[in-house]
């Protein structure tokens, strides 16, 4: 497989004051972007409330697209809310490390009043033989995926009622912590009259 790159348009000659105002454009948007990573730092408590907000909105509307079963939609959004910290965190280092740069180069494609269609495009053009399967192949890859696709909703079920047996276990557990060392009581106390 070869990958060629083509770009129709020749390089054109910089002017030495387009080479100046590109090199200050340049330290500007650093500037832009260490404001940006200041500003994240500072404010860090108000991104943490962001980022809940956008987890909650977001993991119900994922949840709810993805899982149509009523009893199993609860579930996995109960679950779902006792993942919030974990993402939270995860979330917030992302957003520190990617976010300042993200937010500083979309600034400088605003400020730069480019129209984007107007940019000329590198365009990569992958060349390789095509083998079309026979169908055997294609009856077999079939198989495959069908039987993969119901291992999948196998374990999809087998972890759901896991995780709702040790949610029942836990509850039952935290309503009543003396109860297991009671009923143990009074099994040896009926065996020993």
């Amino acid at each position: 497989m070869t990958i060629v790159t083509r770009n129709n348009l020749p390089q054109p000659l910089i002017s030495p004051e387009k080479l100046a105002h590109q090199r200050l454009a340049a330290e500007r948007m650093q500037d832009v972007n260490l404001l940006l990573q200041n500003l994240a730092n500072s404010e860090e408590a108000t991104i943490k409330l962001i980022i809940d907000c956008l987890y909650d909105v977001g993991s119900v509307n994922l949840i709810n697209r993805r899982l149509r079963s009523r009893p199993l939609n609860r579930t996995v959004k109960q679950i779902a809310k006792m993942s919030k910290p974990v993402f939270r965190v995860i979330a917030w280092h992302w957003f520190k490390k990617n976010c300042p740069q993200l937010i500083a180069k979309w600034l400088e494609t605003k400020v730069a009043f480019e129209d984007p269609t107007d940019l000329p495009q590198k365009v990569a053009v992958e060349i390789s033989e095509v083998k079309p399967y026979s169908q055997l192949e294609v009856d077999n890859m079939s198989r495959e995926i069908k039987y993969l696709r119901q291992q999948v909703r196998w374990l999809v079920g087998v972890s759901i009622a896991a995780l709702s047996a040790l949610g029942v276990t836990v509850t039952a557990l935290n309503r009543s912590p003396d109860a297991p060392l009671q009923s143990t009581q009074q099994i040896q106390s009926n065996l020993h009259p």
